[in-house]
């Protein structure tokens, strides 16, 4: 089985995709570059030089085969490699494609073909994330798939609101299996695990969440999307690396436009003065990539549904949010039925809490 060959090899740390994808390329086999020797590359011009070269035969001469299978098969853990015809072809276009995609989850059931990147600040304003929500609404019950890191931020807000939304989600991870960073989106990884799409990494299981692997996990969120949407993100921040990332795989880059006063919004408005395209709805994506999918209604609350005794703290709070003492100031409620009545719409889903004390509608 030739995807033990691929295993084996990826579970090297100091070895690069690039550096087995090289060698894969000149040799046609991957089962030959697991077995070559030094002399089967003398002469040849390859971008391998040689103390690179006798370091990956040292380390390679350390693996056992059939335990690093045994292991990813153990953990339950999908394999697809670069030889694989199920291979993600948007992917596969990119400079550095990975060698190895270990998934969990059922990638294949994603339709790779409508594929889009949400990227932002792990520290994202409620307006950031409140914005990602509200666009990803817009393609709520299509075919339509929502890629992202799977960090804190804009990247859980996007992978939450395509599964409220009733959309296949990726997240993309800069660790093997064995870890779950964060651990506050676990519950994320059980989702996407278990129906709701899959996550995917390029390290062995044991790889851990170093800093150097987070910026390579990029080239995959924007790789295996059409286009890529920045959310928030400062002029020093990762979601600046996949814009740059992006544009130099020829996808579509786009930006949400936010508050002028925050520092998560001056790395937007540079790429937003820079050309990229700038959205405010699931429509404006959908032109950008000349996509044509079904829509449905606008899923807002009718008013019509609206308890009468919840109607005026629901205007109140329709545009922004407030806090419990500017509600009671604004209302003829008392301290009691004030928390009695915003709990209970907490609890029926017309409102929650953001920042501590304030609500906002849902």
């Amino acid at each position: 089985m030739k995807q033990k060959y691929w295993i084996a090899l990826s579970s090297i740390e100091q070895i690069s995709s690039n550096f087995i994808r090289t060698l894969y390329e000149y040799f046609g086999d991957i089962e030959r570059v697991f077995n070559c020797s030094k002399k089967d590359t003398d002469g040849i011009n390859i971008e391998i030089n040689s103390k690179m070269f006798d370091e990956f035969l040292r380390l390679r001469d350390k693996i056992d085969l059939d335990k690093t299978y045994e292991e990813v098969e153990r953990r339950e853990i999908n394999v697809i490699t670069f030889d694989d015809e199920r291979y993600p072809k948007m992917l596969k276009e990119i400079h550095n494609p990975p060698a190895v995609l270990y998934y969990k989850g059922n990638l294949l059931s994603c339709n790779l073909d409508r594929t889009v990147a949400f990227v932002g600040s792990r520290k994202a304003s409620s307006n950031g994330k409140d914005s990602v929500r509200k666009i990803i609404s817009d393609f709520k019950n299509t075919d339509i798939c929502i890629v992202s890191g799977l960090a804190e931020g804009i990247d859980a807000s996007a992978h939450r609101s395509a599964i409220e939304n009733n959309l296949k989600t990726i997240g993309v991870i800069a660790s093997g299996f064995d870890f779950k960073y964060p651990s506050s989106n676990k519950d994320l990884y059980e989702k996407l695990e278990n129906g709701c799409g899959a996550v995917v990494t390029e390290y062995y299981p044991t790889f851990e969440p170093i800093k150097f692997r987070f910026p390579q996990r990029n080239r995959i969120v924007t790789g295996l999307s059409f286009g890529t949407v920045v959310g928030e993100a400062a002029l020093k921040s990762g979601a600046l690396i996949s814009a740059n990332l992006t544009l130099e795989q020829g996808r579509e880059l786009m930006c949400i436009p936010g508050a002028i006063n925050n520092k998560n919004t001056e790395g937007v408005y540079k790429l937003l003065k820079n050309g990229a395209t700038m959205v405010t709805s699931g429509e404006d994506i959908l032109n950008a990539l000349n996509w044509e999918v079904k829509q449905v209604a606008n899923k807002d609350i009718e008013i019509t549904t609206i308890p009468a005794e919840y109607k005026s703290l629901i205007d109140i709070i329709s545009i922004e949010p407030k806090s419990f003492d500017e509600l009671q100031g604004l209302t003829n409620f008392n301290t009691e039925e004030l928390l009695k009545t915003l709990t209970l719409m907490e609890v029926e889903g017309f409102i929650e809490q953001t920042d501590g004390d304030r609500y906002k509608r849902v």
